[in-house]
């Protein structure tokens, strides 16, 4: 059967034959326009595991042997989700061959931020290439339409080309690098290559990069500003200007000026390499195809250090040492307190991380931690660097990095003809890899650290002045004296209530940042005086509404009397000022005389309760998204807790306060009972609020971190892999209680029952689930110092940190909910600002 093709012979294709081998479409170079692709009806090619990639499932098909080039669909090795991906592989027949685990090798990624479940890749016949998500969305698009395109073509140096009648490329996938050059490629100016943070983590993106800019190139962490690690700030020449690019041409890397190579070669490859790529590690390394072995070898490692592995930003992860020896450490203060913790004990290379993060808040309780003979890649490997303070002291150096809150780390470097008094001071606002090698002995680091001794309560000091205090206050309220005042500012208190009130109000504007400021009969317009009802919970209901711009928004209407204006109050204040992606926006709220109303986002998909509890098959979640709506609440209590200016904690973290976008991303919402702690205290003490079933155990203490929110996200990612609620009367009295039925699978070596049962898809993801389950089990348990930050459930998450083997599972009953080993099925009675069950509908639906 024979196909014609209306393409010209730049194309290489005026008609293909479409083969069949063995039940296999063989795929072609080109493609009309009105094609689609959808990767479940498309044969796939599996590999071996010695692959990071599971299989490639080919839409475009270029050469035969090696290197041959296909376009499709990859799926990672035992993942199911998919990227858009162009592989270098081994043809056999006009086929991939699929015996040889070498295959394929990755070169360029579409929707590398973005992966997709169930595909489908539709060519219109506008001439726009769109990638979508088997619920429809749109994942990645060349944003083509109306360009005149007529065909796409897969070249023989593995370029994805989208073409005009003229053949003219009107798109091409080498203008987009990811983190490899081909043979051909070039790298312009503006462009360039960013490696994934893992060897098997495509779809995450490191801060290394290799950039072409109009003055050179660089290997650089992007930070602000950037830190170069190697000294290839190779100059152009005079003629330096915006169309200079580097392309990548057997045997060498040259710069071409104006489309002309002018002879400069900046770095020698050897000439059998067939491609070459920034890695996870640093490295730029060039790869041949060794025929003998049937596999990719390293033909040469091009950012060579002068200092070895050490010299390379990530070796020894952030604020990690490099030894002579090649071992990573964190820094050392000599003394009884420790500043720094590895972040995996078992992967020292993964880096440190502070005891107690660093606060612009509380400069007067920061030091410097000197560390002799301490270097930094930044001017170690670049002599070129210019300091940030040049013939300058060390205590100069130490005290302007003290003085400048973004400065982490300072590094004073003495040369050779300098004074002896003097040098150069680096100031570093990002701290990775430091190097301690022998040859380095004219530097001096000096890291910043948060002293912990002034962030602990209830230190002596503070217990001697709250004895005096209650000393006075006793005597006073043991006068007469004291109880007249009392009732004379009793009843000024209750005259000036709405003066108050209004004090309050007020000031919400004076705070930077807040949202918009709604009237009342400006919400009854917005949402047709309140007629579209989307949910009812105990602190109001909540109503759809629509802008002047036509964008959706959720109003909730409060209420209530003193915890409903309590609860306000802290949700316009914790959510008004901060943005955050996996944050739901707060748009603006109204406070006028009685009423009280918050107005959100609108957030399609409502709440996550409706979609892990089902009972209809309409609401249903196949694994890859509860992965990445677990990924998602991590990612916003993250910022919570460790990246705002002052730390917020949840306190009511549960399914039905995690809303679900139209693309299924969530997003925390529903602040009125969080609380903020200033970044020099470690703990506050506050009533108990949230909601029986998701409180952690040390609520009974009334002093809490934290690490309640990330108890309550163990919960909530329990419900999610096994689709129960945490209470669940409809069991039997044994399996009422989540929580207690994990731990029981657990000592049962059960662990996949839990699983829910009623998804095919969960079920043929169990090793994942699992994997989940016991990061679940890390965030329960019962001693909250156990559990890691969500920082740390990050990088579990991303592959970066292993779940601990030596976890407890002997998890504490909640909080108020426990009597002789048997749950109290009675209501709990909690502070009046808290809502008395889990039920509660505490966001906008």
């Amino acid at each position: 059967m024979f196909t014609h093709c209306s393409f010209s012979p730049a194309t290489l294709c005026l008609s293909f034959l479409r083969l069949y081998f063995l039940g296999l479409v063989l795929s072609q170079p080109t493609a009309n326009l009105s094609t689609t692709w959808v990767a479940s009806s498309i044969n796939s090619v599996s590999f071996g595991s010695g692959s990071p990639v599971g299989s490639v499932n080919p839409i475009l098909l270029r050469g035969n042997d090696v290197p041959s080039f296909a376009c499709g669909f990859v799926s990672m090795l035992s993942e199911t989700n998919y990227l858009f991906a162009i592989s270098i592989v081994h043809t056999n027949a006009s086929q991939i061959d699929h015996t040889f685990t070498a295959f394929p090798e990755v070169v360029w990624v579409a929707n590398r931020n973005h992966p997709v479940v169930n595909p489908t890749l539709e060519f219109t016949s506008e001439g726009d290439l769109v990638l979508k998500d088997g619920d429809g969305s749109v994942a990645w698009s060349t944003n083509t339409s109306g360009k005149s395109v007529i065909g796409l073509n897969l070249t023989d140096s593995g370029n994805l080309v989208l073409f005009d009648a003229n053949n003219v490329p009107v798109w091409q996938s080498f203008d987009h690098p990811m983190d490899s050059l081909v043979l051909g490629q070039k790298l312009s100016i503006g462009q360039k290559l960013v490696p994934s943070v893992s060897e098997t983590n495509l779809t995450a993106q490191s801060l290394l990069s290799l950039s072409m800019t109009s003055t050179g190139l660089f290997a650089q962490m992007d930070t602000d500003p950037p830190q170069v690690y190697r000294p290839v700030r190779i100059k152009f020449p005079n003629t330096s200007n915006d169309s200079n690019y580097i392309e990548f041409v057997n045997g060498t890397l040259a710069l071409f000026t104006n489309s002309t190579r002018n002879g400069s070669i900046f770095i020698n490859i050897p000439p059998a390499s067939l491609f070459m790529r920034l890695e996870y590690d640093g490295h730029l390394r060039a790869y041949e195809f060794d025929r003998d072995k049937y596999q990719w070898t390293v033909a040469a490692d091009l950012l060579v250090q002068d200092y070895g592995d050490c010299g390379y930003p990530t070796v020894c992860g952030q604020y990690g040492i490099c030894t002579s020896n090649g071992q990573c450490t964190c820094p050392d203060s000599n003394g009884a307190t420790t500043y720094f913790k590895q972040t995996n004990d078992r992967h020292p290379n993964l880096g440190c991380y502070e005891e107690v993060p660093l606060s612009c808040d509380n400069p007067q309780y920061q030091s410097l931690l000197e560390l002799g003979d301490l270097s930094y890649f930044t001017y170690s490997t670049d002599p070129q660097s210019s300091p940030d303070l040049a013939n300058v002291t060390k205590v100069n150096c130490k005290e302007a990095c003290a003085k400048n809150c973004s400065c982490k780390a300072a590094f004073f470097l003495q040369g050779p003809n300098i004074p002896s008094d003097s040098g150069s001071c680096y100031l570093l606002s990002e701290v990775f890899s430091l190097m301690n090698m022998e040859q380095l002995k004219n530097s001096i680091g000096y890291i910043k650290v948060q002293n912990i001794s002034n962030v602990v309560p209830n230190s002596p000091s503070l217990r001697d002045k709250t004895n005096s205090l209650a000393l006075i206050l006793g005597s006073s309220l043991g006068s007469v004296f004291a109880l007249i005042i009392v009732i004379g500012v009793i009843k000024v208190l209750s005259r000036m209530r709405k003066a108050v009130d209004e004090a309050e109000e007020d000031h919400l504007d004076q705070i930077p940042g807040m949202p918009m400021r709604f009237t009342y009969d400006s919400l009854k317009v917005i949402t047709e005086d309140f007629s579209k009802k989307l949910g009812e919970g105990g602190f109001g209901s909540v109503f759809e509404g629509t802008l002047k711009d036509g964008s959706k928004v959720a109003v909730k209407c409060l209420d209530g009397l003193g915890h409903i204006k309590k609860s306000f109050l802290a949700e316009v204040e914790t959510i008004g000022s901060i943005h955050h992606v996996n944050l739901v926006t707060l748009v603006g709220f109204c406070t006028e005389n009685s009423h009280r109303l918050l107005v959100y986002e609108f957030m399609p998909n409502g709440s996550l309760d409706k979609w892990i509890f089902r009972r209809s098959s309409e609401y249903v979640l196949h694994w890859q998204q509860r992965r990445k709506i677990i990924y998602d609440i991590a990612k916003g209590l993250n910022y919570l807790h460790e990246e705002c200016r002052r730390k917020i904690v949840h306190l009511d973290i549960k399914p039905q306060n995690i809303l679900l976008d139209e693309n299924f991303n969530a997003k925390v919402a529903d602040f009125g009972l969080s609380k903020l702690i200033d970044r020099d205290k470690s703990q506050v003490v506050t009533t108990m609020r949230g909601t029986p079933g998701y409180l952690a155990p040390e609520w009974l203490s009334a002093a809490i971190t934290e690490k309640v929110d990330v108890y309550s996200f163990g919960v909530v990612v329990l419900e999610i892999v096994s689709a129960r609620k945490i209470f669940d009367n409809s069991q039997d009295p044994e399996n009422t209680y989540l929580v207690g039925v994990f731990r029981r699978k657990v000592e049962e070596g059960r662990l996949s029952d839990i699983i829910d049962s009623h998804s095919e898809d969960m079920q043929l993801n169990e090793l994942q689930a699992v994997n989940m389950l016991r990061l679940a089990a890390w965030c329960l348990q019962g001693d909250f110092t156990k559990r890691p930050s969500m920082s740390i459930v990050v990088k579990v998450l991303d592959g970066l940190v292993d779940v601990p083997d030596d976890l407890e599972y002997d998890f504490s009953y909640p909080p108020l909910l426990k009597t002789s080993g048997k749950v109290f099925k009675e209501q709990v009675h909690f502070a009046a600002s808290s809502p008395l069950l889990p039920s509660v509908l505490s966001g906008p639906r």
